[in-house]
């Protein structure tokens, strides 16, 4: 007996029913997994940008080239250098200067910046192997046309000087020591000509120097104070109104006023 027609259409909308079920299923997983995918393709993402942002933070906080790290200027800076030979804990390293260039003598000179001239003067009684190696420098034609790169204006009051590189990690291929001549208490008045270093570092010293243009008390560390080896004797008024004044960029210690060593000459 065939079915009637009431049956056929029973049967008929039951396959249908299970056609729809059966594509919302397919729907369903496919949605799931899409959704899935997202959620991995988000992780992923994320991860990249976690793994870069700390490569970026290993890189500029502590990677090459970079000076020993130093306390920030709300908890007294100190002038710093990183040079480019890997410095000594107990000894010159490279071709320092013999302290006899100074003959044991005070000399004198004329620091130059950005056309302003500072007349200085050099201990090299007090200060030997700095002295030696300044007027070695000098002599050379060393520090003309390089940069003052550092400018402090709050704990300490300093003008950074003599790095090739321009940026605090160069150096004249040698790095030397004792600190000399450091003052008792830290003190430093305005005018002192010093030497900067790293940080529980007295062999390493170079080319780079800082002008004190307002009095500033640098506490030591275990390597001792910093070089003193002479004075700004005059001209300080004009590098405050012509440089210092100016201030530094917001957030940096450059100085907003480009300062380039014109000359130096000793004598």
């Amino acid at each position: 007996m065939a079915p009637s027609n009431s049956e056929r259409e029973a049967r008929e909308a039951k396959q249908r029913l299970r056609n729809y079920q059966a594509r919302q299923s397919v729907h369903a997983s496919q949605v799931s997994r899409r959704r899935r995918d997202n959620l991995l393709a988000v992780i992923a993402l994320l991860v990249v940008i976690v793994l870069a942002v700390l490569a970026q933070l290993f890189y500029f906080s502590g990677g090459p080239g970079m000076p020993a790290p130093t306390p920030s200027t709300s908890a007294t800076p100190e002038p710093t250098a990183t040079p480019t030979t890997t410095p000594s804990a107990t000894g010159n390293t490279g071709d320092v200067p013999p302290t006899t260039v100074a003959q044991g003598r005070d000399w004198t000179g004329t620091l130059t910046l950005n056309s302003i001239p500072l007349a200085i003067t050099l201990d090299g009684v007090a200060a030997p192997q700095a002295v030696s190696s300044f007027i070695s420098l000098v002599q050379a034609g060393f520090y003309t046309n390089l940069t003052c790169h550092r400018l402090t204006t709050e704990g300490i009051f300093v003008l950074q000087c003599g790095d090739p590189n321009g940026d605090g990690t160069g150096g004249p291929g040698y790095s030397y020591g004792p600190v000399e001549n450091a003052p008792a208490g830290g003190v430093y008045p305005a005018g002192t000509l010093a030497m900067a270093r790293q940080g529980d570092a007295a062999y390493s010293q170079g080319s780079q120097f800082f002008i004190v243009y307002a009095d500033s008390t640098i506490p030591a560390d275990t390597a001792g104070g910093y070089t003193v080896l002479g004075q700004v004797t005059s001209g300080l008024d004009q590098l405050q109104s012509g440089v210092i004044a100016a201030g530094v960029a917001s957030g940096t210690q450059t100085p907003n006023v480009p300062t380039t060593i014109t000359s130096v000459t000793v004598q």
